[in-house]
């Protein structure tokens, strides 16, 4: 008997670690179909298909399918590969939209038609491109975002950014490349660094916009503490723009759309969301083909009721960054949501003329020029005659 039982423990244990493999490469080919139906890539798709059809309906963290992704991008040819193989195009995100609630949202016409055409109905409380929405007042379970690190691989893992409090690496979670925050292993003890993570995720955990970076999850019952959200392949806007030495009006006018989505978003009553630090290192690129941005870094964020929109928050100081700071933060006066429209002004300004608003100029100096009534001057010939507004 004992004999007949050792005998059969490595076998046990030879089948949990061949078990182990599927899942990782089931995980891989999930994370493949969802980004070749976000590249618009239907050939790709359709290939990952005819080798295993099950993935026609796979899943990433937040529950949405390779449907839900060319639904909210209108990638007709990848949506109709999809359905061709038997996607449920009914199937519900995390938030209970459907790939036809996607459409809508992003007011995708033929993708509305096709889906319809396949018995598509309209269900959930999508975040649309162009319509801020409310922000979600419950927030979600704990257990719902609470990460196991060991679930995190970093073994293929690169520094992306680096503050103060930590740094910023590319990571996997679960086959899916994602962004990490870490915070230093010293300052995971200090009391208000552990008070601003905690509000930060806080923030994140309430918000779903496609121009707001996607919070994932986070680990603060072990150290150091971490803060998980999608990776975002194209870098951030100030590289970017450093890189171009400016863009055509056309350029900048589609990237601004993007970041007032998002702030549109963030700003919507009851709760209204201050950014407090927007500048081109907090706008990401979804990818290379710079044709997606999405606001991110909710650090110095605050959240607020307000009873109207008249509502002066009592909130004073200099928070944020100089070069990009509002009159009233500067002057440590009250201020509202106005100051994150400031910003996104000198951002808009900084695109259209290839060099940051008071280039020649300290970032302090910069805002102590504004505060006393100064502004950049629009130097560009290819600029709109409106946009000088």
């Amino acid at each position: 008997m004992s004999s007949s039982k050792a005998g059969g423990e490595p076998s046990a244990r030879g089948s949990t670690s061949s078990d182990r493999q599927k899942e990782k490469a089931r995980l891989s080919r999930t994370s493949q179909i969802l980004w070749h139906a976000h590249q618009n890539d239907a050939s790709a798709v359709r290939k990952l298909l005819q080798e295993d059809r099950s993935l026609v309906n796979a899943r990433d963290y937040d529950n949405r399918t390779p449907l839900h992704v060319a639904s909210l991008h209108g990638w007709i040819d990848v949506a109709t590969c999809l359905l061709e193989f038997g996607a449920d195009v009914n199937s519900q995100d995390r938030w209970r939209n459907t790939p036809l609630a996607d459409a809508e949202g992003a007011k995708k016409h033929k993708m509305i038609e096709l889906l319809k055409s396949y018995g598509g109905l309209s269900y959930g409380q999508n975040g649309s491109h162009f319509e801020p929405k409310p922000v979600p007042p419950p927030l979600p379970n704990k257990c719902d975002w609470e990460v196991d690190p060991s679930e995190l691989d970093f073994s293929n893992s690169n520094i992306i950014g680096k503050g103060s409090f930590g740094e910023i690496l590319r990571a996997s979670w679960r086959g899916t490349p994602v962004a990490v925050k870490r915070i230093l292993p010293s300052l995971s003890d200090d009391r208000l660094v552990i008070q601003d993570f905690r509000h930060e995720v806080n923030l994140l955990v309430k918000l779903r916009h496609p121009n707001v970076v996607q919070f994932l999850g986070a680990v603060t019952d072990k150290k150091p503490l971490m803060l998980i959200t999608e990776y975002l392949r194209g870098g951030d806007l100030h590289q970017y723009l450093k890189e171009k030495n400016g863009l055509n009006s056309s350029a900048a006018i589609n990237f601004a759309l993007d970041i007032a989505r998002g702030m549109a978003y963030l700003h919507n009553e009851p709760n209204v969301i201050i950014h407090r630090d927007l500048k081109p290192r907090n706008v990401l690129l979804v990818n290379t083909s710079a044709d997606h941005l999405k606001v991110g870094d909710f650090g110095l964020s605050k959240l607020i009721k307000v009873q109207n929109s008249h509502d002066v928050y009592k909130m004073t100081g200099e928070t944020g960054s100089y070069r990009y700071m509002a009159p009233e933060v500067f002057k440590h006066r009250k201020y509202d949501k106005k100051v994150d429209v400031f910003s996104f002004a000198m951002i808009l300004y900084e695109m259209i003329e290839g060099e940051p608003p008071f280039s020649n100029h300290e970032p302090y100096e910069a805002a102590k020029l504004v505060a006393d009534g100064h502004r950049p001057n629009f130097r560009s010939k290819s600029f709109l005659p409106e946009l000088r507004e």
